[in-house]
């Protein structure tokens, strides 16, 4: 039997519970929480923005809560000037400030949001959904030791036929203003002009870089508030801008749910024990934290009812 859940190539889950591509997919749900102008850019340029998905409250203690498990000092830029604790096989992504906590409290809280669990209803068409255990983003300046150009990729393998079907999210909990503090970047006018535009690539192109050539001026930065989510599919070409500031910091919750495989008991059970245990998930490309802080000063998050489905604790 296919399983619902398999993972691309920096761990996201995809879907196999639909052939439809999402951005051929007809709603039989209403919209809850996306306009009908909402869905459209979604499904055109690859990429929604939820304005206000989660509580101001719930962003600052977040913010506290990541400045503390890196071990930095907000006040004190000279603490910033760390490399990552772990080595990616993707060498620019060991830049882009990637925080590998899995399952803090204050994670659940988000990502148990009514807002932000009918954000992805609208965008599956399907209420029985789990969230992924993600991790977190704290990109301080990229200079010295974490000197970076960014990168840009997708996460996805684009040679597939079908292609996979996935979808991922970015919480902002600062200010990207579309400047030098770095964030999110992507080429929307690939994700629109992909068929035409594979035709004029060689065919041993690498399916997870496109070659920027000629395109340069495609790359947008989104400018995205405090407390936004950012849902994007996995076939647009995206990427962490360097972070080109003196003093300022991007941060951010990675968020995304998928149709849930509930008869699947070996990731149902995985996804449990990740949680009740303070363990990251069992993945390839981020294998967690090598000091261990969450069990050491965490606890298990409690969750809601809506939390308990999401996991799959509890089936739908």
């Amino acid at each position: 039997m296919a399983h619902a859940t398999d993972y691309d190539q920096d761990d996201h889950p995809t879907s196999t519970r639909s052939s439809t591509q999402l951005s051929q997919l007809k709603k039989r749900l209403p919209l809850r929480v996306l306009s009908p102008e909402d869905f459209a850019h979604w499904q055109r340029r690859g990429y929604v923005i939820v304005r206000n998905a989660v509580p101001a409250e719930n962003v600052e203690r977040l913010k506290s809560l990541l400045w503390e498990f890196e071990e930095k000092d907000p006040k004190d830029p000279s603490t910033w000037d760390v490399t990552t604790r772990r080595e990616h096989p993707e060498a620019a992504v060991n830049y882009a400030g990637m925080v590998e906590i899995y399952n803090h409290q204050l994670l659940w809280d988000n990502r148990m949001q009514q807002r932000v669990y009918d954000a992805f209803v609208d965008i599956w068409d399907i209420e029985d959904l789990w969230v992924a255990i993600d991790r977190a983003n704290l990109n301080t300046p990229n200079r010295g030791k974490r000197k970076s150009n960014g990168f840009i990729h997708w996460d996805a393998d684009t040679s597939r036929e079908p292609k996979p079907i996935s979808v991922q999210g970015v919480l902002s909990l600062v200010h990207q203003d579309g400047g030098d503090i770095g964030g999110f970047q992507c080429v929307p006018w690939l994700f629109e002009h992909f068929d035409e535009w594979v035709k004029t690539q060689p065919a041993d192109r690498d399916p997870h870089h496109p070659d920027m050539t000629g395109i340069e001026d495609k790359l947008e930065k989104l400018e995205l508030f405090p407390g936004d989510l950012m849902i994007f599919n996995s076939l647009l070409a995206h990427g962490v801008a360097p972070n080109m500031t003196e003093d300022k910091v991007r941060m951010a919750q990675y968020i995304s749910m998928f149709p849930a495989e509930e008869a699947n008991t070996a990731e149902r059970e995985a996804r449990i024990t990740s949680w009740r245990e303070l363990e990251p998930p069992i993945r390839a490309g981020f294998p967690g934290d090598p000091r261990g802080w969450e069990k050491k000063h965490g606890r298990v998050a409690e969750l809601t009812p809506l939390g308990e489905k999401l996991l799959g604790l509890k089936r739908w």
